[in-house]
């Protein structure tokens, strides 16, 4: 089967067309990468080239070892995934030690895999030892009201999980873990990547907030991924909005009331941000 015409592939660039068309991805901005499943990989075997041509992927992630992956190329534009895929992305497979990866497929023309590689595999691999290989897709964003949202809010996780819960009903239960928030910190580097995975494993996030940034999602698909990144980011936007109107609300979702909604739906909520305001 030809890699353009998997399911795989094409539910792949239907997400990423849909960040882009919500204004995520100016420019070359936003990174992308999924984990495939075995009978996926064996399903296009004939179309993939073995290079030997091992380059380092900047960390080590041995859980990943021999593990095939679609990724984004770097200084790609999300918005001409569609009508160029083998230029835009590329399947990769990780060797042996989990150093270094051999691009298999696509990413035509000199391409690389997306800057963002290190902080993309280091966290796929936390959740992946989390969620016994159920989380498959990391995606990175600059949705612009969460960005907006680290110029205000203190750089604190509680924090931004409980405005958030506030704001919106859903919240709690769309990610009752809560959001990490990292401080800003220089992009496409190993640094940035070893701070979201501490969060990531410390705490059990799926959603990491980059102040200043963006957003980074892990998720079990690309439904649940980008359901989680867009849930985040338009409760962002409603709190901008009522924020622009009133300094203080007039009323919001109690303290009492999220830990009813935990309740109501079987989640457990994070304790760090039911705290007494």
């Amino acid at each position: 089967m030809k890699v353009t015409d998997t399911k795989f592939v094409q539910d792949y660039i239907a997400m990423a067309m849909h960040g882009d068309a919500l204004g995520w991805h100016e420019r070359n901005g936003g990174n992308f990468t999924y984990w495939l499943q075995d009978d996926e990989v064996r399903s296009i075997k004939e179309e993939l080239t073995v290079s030997n041509e091992w380059l380092a992927i900047g960390t080590s992630v041995p859980y990943l070892a021999n593990q095939y992956f679609l990724i984004s190329g770097t200084g790609q534009f999300f918005h001409n995934m569609q009508k160029d895929p083998t230029h835009t992305i590329g399947i990769i497979q990780i060797d042996e030690t989990g150093e270094k990866y051999q691009i298999l497929w696509g990413l035509e023309a000199g391409g690389k895999p997306t800057s963002e590689l290190p902080t993309h595999l280091m966290n796929m691999e936390v959740k992946a030892k989390q969620t016994k290989d159920a989380n498959r897709v990391i995606y990175h964003c600059h949705c612009p009201n969460i960005i907006a949202l680290t110029f205000i809010l203190p750089l604190e996780s509680e924090v931004f999980t409980r405005e958030l819960w506030e704001i919106m009903t859903e919240c709690p239960v769309i990610f009752p873990e809560g959001v990490g928030v990292v401080e800003w910190m220089v992009p496409g580097g190993k640094q940035i990547a070893i701070k979201t995975s501490q969060e990531m494993k410390e705490h059990g996030y799926n959603a990491v907030i980059w102040a200043h940034h963006g957003m980074f999602c892990s998720g079990t698909d690309f439904d649940q991924t980008f359901g989680l990144m867009h849930t985040i980011e338009k409760a962002a936007e409603i709190w901008l909005k009522v924020h622009s109107v009133v300094k203080v609300p007039r009323q919001s979702i109690p303290l009492q009331g999220l830990k009813d909604v935990g309740q109501a739906f079987g989640v457990k909520l994070n304790d760090s941000a039911l705290y007494e305001k």
